[in-house]
C-alpha cells in the first residue's frame, strides 16, 4: 500500500490497481465541519483533474477532483448520512471513493507524504 497525495489536497492509497480517495486532514480541517457531499455519478471514467465530487461545509463548498485518471468503482456509502465523517477521519473512514487506475504513470507526478507536509507547512 502506497500513500500519495496532491497539491490540492487530495489522498490517494494505492493498493494494486485501485486507489482509494479523499481529501486531507489539512483540507478537512481548513473547511470545517462538513454537511453534505456529492460524488459526480455522470460519468464513471474520469480524467486527472475532472471534477469528481463537491463537499460543503459550514465554511464553503469546494470539489473534489480526479488525482489521476482511472473508473470510479465504489463510493463510500457512509457518507451519504453521514458527511462529517469526512471531517472528523478524513483520511481514514472518510474516504469518499474508489478508483481503478487507468494511468499509473500519473502516479510519479503526486507527492509523499514528506513533501505534501513540506507543501502544508
Amino acid at each position: 500500500m502506497t500513500l500519495y497525495f496532491t497539491k490540492e489536497h487530495e489522498w490517494l492509497r494505492v493498493e494494486g490497481d485501485v486507489a482509494t480517495v479523499g481529501i486531507t486532514k489539512h483540507a478537512a480541517e481548513e473547511l470545517g465541519e462538513i454537511v453534505f457531499f456529492e460524488l459526480n455519478t455522470s460519468a464513471p471514467e474520469v480524467k486527472q483533474g475532472d471534477s469528481i465530487a463537491v463537499v460543503e461545509s459550514v465554511k464553503a463548498a469546494s470539489d473534489v477532483y480526479a488525482p489521476v485518471d482511472g473508473v470510479v468503482t465504489e463510493g463510500n456509502p457512509s457518507l451519504a448520512n453521514n458527511p462529517e465523517l469526512i471531517s472528523s477521519d478524513p483520511e481514514g473512514e472518510g474516504w469518499m471513493m474508489k478508483l481503478k487506475l487507468t494511468n499509473t504513470a500519473q502516479l510519479s507526478e503526486l507527492m509523499d507524504d514528506a513533501a505534501y507536509h513540506a507543501l502544508i507547512s
